[in-house]
């Protein structure tokens, strides 16, 4: 009966914590508010239904294992090529910070919280990190600009093992305290951080030739195969210095996402899938075994400990490692604002709590007790305000402007020299050289090259735009695209003209890729229409009683083939227009009317004056006057597009 008490609380544990995800998820809050509560309401001091002190060391052994994969897939999870943008920075937090808070939480620790110095240092130790655990969905919930988000999340995933081996060397020079401390330290994060990096760099490499060269293995199999690496190599790492294994899962992720492997793709897919399930599980079990009591018992001076932490520490800490980099006042604001703690802090404080009463310390509790005090501190007031603070700082990578559009072509030429139009940055890029010089001729900077040459992505700048295009004449071309663009840069809005063949459900909330336009779109027909001139350009306000009117009016001229929506303005900010968009009251669409009546080619044949189309020239339309084509709209002669 034991053995199915303890089947039975893993289970409650696996389905509190994914519930804890789903009800997060939905209501756009960051899931691990729902997880500690979670904990809370099941553990001892709850309704009692989970006892995580009754899996002895085996709880510990879960803890080992699932942090080595949560930070292998953070590692995973980082780009070289994005860190480099912050690589300033990001050095000065996991060192220069790392000691600010070591000293500035000590101090705080001591003096406010009352704790003895060791204790307090050790305190000090465990909060240092910003985990990935809690900066990854958080940030995934809050759209931030893609500079603060890499920066945060390289600090949540570099950070985790450097505070975890800092902590162990503070926690060693504790129980030996006839050795000299300072030594102690400097030689224990030296040989742990030599042993992890040099591991990991060679564990990493192995594994990336492995799946570069085992090529009649499946893909499932080969996910199994790097999870059976991790685990060997944390294995080993910690057999030749303990704590050194999270160091080592780290710089694997990182090597083998630099050997850019075919795989890599469902490799972090299943990754991913593991860390939010050991995530979800761990968080239940340790807060399960939280004392609210000891918490109560610590009073306010450790209240004002964590606030000091928070609102003192961590900014002037930000405000230092950042002084010369070029992230304004908001940016550095913003990452000031956001450290919360995570499973990392969790896990190694309740080990520690127990090492230090086996080895008759008191103030084992009290040391968890603190921690996960400032866990819960710093999750519900930075994570609940997050999105609230980004919006307040402009920030979030919905304003972010400009495009990239995949595709020279006229169509593609249109959309581009429209968005330049309004002040908004452009870069095409197509392989066609034709076509470059044809958008060289508008004036767009043009890259000529494949856009799956994520080099070439970067310079273009996919990282800072808010549009990404992909519209080639080849929809499946579009799609892969599209999906990459999602997958490894996430800019803020994904859109594809897609095949024709691919339904329209394909393109949903779950993949982020837009259809582009119209479904289904007939790219080339439209392409040979701006050749030939045989089309107009208009603007319309939707609004007024009619709108209802006006939409099925439009809808009624797409489905025609004669309308092709192009822009949308809402609220002041331009987009693209979506296939299945649902046009709103004083939107303003911007379309290009199929006209080929033979006395307008005629007049088009020679003229090239309206070659340059401002968008802020074109008349407003007060209703939806599109019955019958007119010279209302002024067409657009530029035999070149």
């Amino acid at each position: 009966m034991e053995g199915f008490s303890l089947t039975l609380q893993i289970v409650i544990a696996v389905f509190a914590g994914i519930g804890a995800q789903v009800l997060g998820e939905t209501l756009k809050v960051p899931s691990i508010v729902f997880l500690l509560l979670s904990g809370l309401l099941l553990g001892s001091e709850g309704l009692g239904l989970l006892r995580p002190s009754e899996l002895g060391v085996g709880l510990e052994s879960l803890v080992a294992l699932s942090v080595a994969i949560i930070l292998f897939e953070g590692g995973l999870n980082l780009s070289l090529r994005d860190l480099g943008r912050v690589s300033s920075s990001l050095r000065n937090l996991v060192t220069l910070g790392t000691g600010l808070t070591l000293a500035g939480g000590g101090m705080a620790a001591h003096w406010l919280g009352e704790f003895p110095w060791q204790l307090a240092f050790l305190y000090a130790s465990l909060v240092v990190v910003t985990g990935p655990t809690v900066i990854g969905p958080l940030l995934k919930q809050v759209a931030v600009d893609k500079q603060v988000a890499t920066l945060l999340e390289g600090e949540g995933v570099l950070i985790d093992p450097v505070g975890a081996i800092l902590a162990v060397v503070v926690l060693d020079t504790i129980l030996n305290s006839n050795a000299d401390a300072v030594v102690d330290v400097l030689v224990g994060l030296a040989l742990r951080s030599a042993i992890g990096i040099g591991l990991g760099i060679a564990g990493g490499s192995l594994l990336g030739l492995a799946l570069r060269r085992l090529n009649f293995l499946s893909e499932d199999l080969k996910n199994l195969v790097v999870l059976a690496g991790v685990w060997g190599l944390f294995g080993l790492s910690q057999m030749l210095q303990s704590e050194s294994g999270l160091m080592t899962t780290v710089v694997a992720g990182i090597v083998l996402r630099d050997f850019s492997v075919p795989e890599e793709r469902m490799l972090r897919r299943f990754k991913g899938q593991l860390t939010l399930l050991c995530v979800s599980v761990l968080f239940v079990l340790l807060s399960a075994d939280l004392s609210v009591a000891s918490i109560v018992a610590l009073g306010w001076g450790s209240v004002l400990t964590v606030l000091v932490l928070m609102l003192l520490v961590r900014p002037l800490s930000v405000w230092l490692c950042t002084f010369n980099s070029n992230l304004h006042w908001r940016q550095k604001l913003f990452v000031a604002w956001v450290a919360p703690k995570g499973i990392v802090s969790a896990s190694v404080a309740s080990l520690f709590a127990i090492l230090l009463t086996q080895r008759g310390y008191n103030g084992g509790d009290s040391l968890k007790a603190i921690v996960f005090l400032t866990i819960m501190m710093t999750v519900f007031a930075q994570g609940l305000t997050a999105r609230w603070v980004a919006n307040w700082l402009q920030i979030t990578s919905e304003e972010a402007t400009g495009a990239v559009i995949v595709g020279c072509n006229p169509l593609g030429r249109l959309v581009g020299r429209l968005f330049q139009e309004q002040g908004e940055s452009v870069v095409m890029i197509d392989t066609d050289p034709d076509a470059c010089a044809l958008a060289e001729a508008d004036n767009l900077p043009v890259f000529q090259s494949s856009a799956l040459n994520a080099d070439v992505l970067h310079e273009a700048g996919i990282g800072s735009v808010g549009t990404f295009l992909a519209m080639t004449s080849n929809g499946e071309v579009n799609s892969v695209l599209a999906q990459r663009a999602v997958e490894e840069f996430q800019p803020p809005r994904v859109f594809a003209v897609l095949p024709q063949s691919m339904p329209t459900a394909a393109n949903g909330v779950k993949t982020k890729v837009n259809s582009a336009f119209v479904a289904r779109l007939p790219i080339k027909t439209w392409n040979q229409y701006l050749t030939e001139g045989q089309m107009k350009l208009g603007r319309t306000v939707l609004g007024g009683e009619g709108l209802s009117f006006q939409q099925a009016h439009l809808q009624a001229l797409i489905r025609a083939g004669e309308l092709l929506p192009l822009l949308l303005r809402r609220s002041g900010r331009l987009q693209i227009a979506r296939a299945t968009e649902a046009w709103q009251q004083d939107d303003e669409l911007v379309y290009i009317l199929h006209d080929p009546r033979p006395k307008l080619l005629k007049r088009l044949s020679g003229s090239s004056s309206t070659s340059r189309l401002a968008l802020e020239k074109l008349p407003e339309v007060e209703e939806v006057p599109l019955a019958a084509p007119t010279d209302k709209y002024p067409p657009v002669a530029d035999p070149q597009l």
